[in-house]
């Protein structure tokens, strides 16, 4: 029976809250601890990575759990909802660090509190991902149903991408008064806004958990973490994509982590925060427009794999393009939307696609070693997204570091912006499109070498593994 469209809305619903989360956490951690609390940039970004390298041992170990679970209510459900309010709790207490809480005991907490957040985002996120398998049929239906699920969680994105630094204003002043000063507004301002999302973090989750059900779960022999980890190094395509997945996030969160200090500091004007929230308001429209528009009429017209190497080439410009204008000097909010057009639209479309390789990944691990871990690969994606979002985050504290820039927490009003110096402005600029361009041309070459599951060998799987079952059930 094909899903209805509550179900998929319900589903969506879940996406959207959990990648406001994810954003949240991503994109603004770094600047919450390194500029507005004033902790050292290197600490934080290895703070950032060692989190990521726990959750290699965390994720597999959850997706075990996930496998291994059997409730009235299913396998995945109960795991999504307990994650989600776990994670909730912690998002709230990472961007509400105690204010007498100063230099080891910041880095301390910060530690702490980060690495719980990764653990518990790991307890919702792989069963999310994992019922996609779990309720769809293979082909068309899954691929659609991602693509809605990773359109939806682009909205989440989007959202917080739009609102945060505007929201964090309002409602820093709101609460600290307009008299006081950017850096008491601002953390208090991420207080609250943590506390926002993560309370519609629970109730989408709610939705998701209420209306979905589990239609049809392949039974499974569980194993132990070394086994699986031998399952997943046995499927190539797998594996292809684990590393295509890491390559293109961490590309991506280069950028986002330093964007907002490149309209802070380098283009330093009075009205940053609008400038920057118009930017990112372009560049999250232009993503879910890509998620929900742009890639079904590709769709239609070409390949998932063709489509794949269009919005490579796509960011790429987008980032030659970025780094044209800024080195010229060009100020124009509305010039700078010609480069995020290119570079959001191909991160949109990206993101349906490589979750759509992802799980054809899982029937082809069926079909070559007899086995289906769903639970197993997608707990990887989970892993492998964090672990980008941690390398990104340790190149961009490198780089904040080494050309000086932000950290200077004053407890003083600030009445104007603050540039940074030409060097630091270059190595700003240099960080934030020569990189990614150069991560995302290797993540090209892999794909484009090992990856082989074109609808012609999916369509030769399907047949396949529908002959089995066919021969089993004689």
């Amino acid at each position: 029976m094909r899903l209805t469209g509550k179900e998929k809305f319900a589903y969506g619903l879940g996406a959207v809250g959990k990648d406001m989360v994810y954003m949240l956490s991503a994109s603004y951690v770094l600047y919450y601890y390194q500029d507005i609390l004033g902790v050292n940039a290197v600490a934080m970004g290895v703070i950032l990575l060692i989190a990521r390298i726990f959750d290699a041992f965390n994720d597999p170990i959850m997706g075990v759990v996930v496998a291994k679970t059997k409730t009235r209510w299913g396998k995945f459900r109960p795991w999504l909802l307990i994650g989600t309010i776990t994670n909730a709790v912690i998002l709230y207490l990472l961007f509400a660090a105690p204010p007498q809480l100063t230099g080891s005991g910041l880095v301390v907490y910060a530690a702490v509190f980060y690495i719980l957040w990764g653990v518990t985002y790991t307890m919702m996120d792989i069963p999310y991902w994992s019922m996609v398998p779990a309720f769809t049929e293979s082909g068309r239906e899954r691929e659609n149903l991602s693509a809605l699920a990773r359109s939806c969680a682009g909205v989440g994105s989007a959202l917080i991408s739009i609102v945060a630094i505007i929201a964090v204003q309002a409602l820093g002043t709101m609460m600290e008064g307009a008299d006081a000063s950017a850096v008491a507004i601002e953390r208090t301002g991420f207080k609250w806004l943590g506390l926002i999302v993560a309370v519609l973090f629970i109730v989408l989750t709610l939705v998701t958990c209420i209306c979905i059900k589990e239609k049809s779960s392949v039974d499974m022999e569980t194993a132990s973490v070394k086994d699986m980890f031998r399952s997943l190094i046995h499927n190539d395509q797998a594996m292809t994509m684990v590393i295509a997945i890491v390559l293109v996030n961490t590309a991506v969160y280069i950028t986002n982590n330093l964007v907002i200090y490149f309209f802070k500091y380098d283009i330093a004007n009075l009205s940053w925060q609008s400038d920057y929230t118009l930017f990112t308001t372009f560049g999250g429209g232009m993503q879910i427009l890509a998620m929900m528009a742009f890639f079904p009429l590709l769709r239609k017209a070409w390949s998932t794999m063709k489509i794949f190497y269009i919005s490579i080439a796509s960011a790429v410009a987008g980032y030659i393009m970025l780094l044209v204008m800024a080195l010229s000097g060009t100020r124009n909010i509305y010039v700078l939307f010609i480069p995020a057009f290119f570079i959001m639209s191909a991160v949109g479309i990206l993101n349906v696609i490589v979750t759509i390789f992802l799980a054809n990944t899982v029937d082809y691990g069926e079909w070559k070693n007899k086995r289906r871990d769903e639970s197993v690969i997608f707990s990887m994606q989970t892993f492998v997204v964090k672990l980008a979002s941690g390398i990104a985050a340790l190149v961009a504290s490198i780089c904040l570091s080494i050309f000086s820039i932000g950290g200077a927490s004053t407890d003083e009003v600030v009445t104007e912006v603050v540039r940074a110096s030409d060097s630091s402005v270059f190595g700003l600029r240099m960080t934030m499109t020569i990189i990614p361009v150069i991560v995302l041309l290797i993540a090209l070459v892999v794909f484009r070498k090992k990856y082989c599951l074109n609808d012609e060998k999916l369509n030769e799987i399907t047949a396949e593994l529908a002959n089995r079952k066919n021969n089993q059930s004689v």
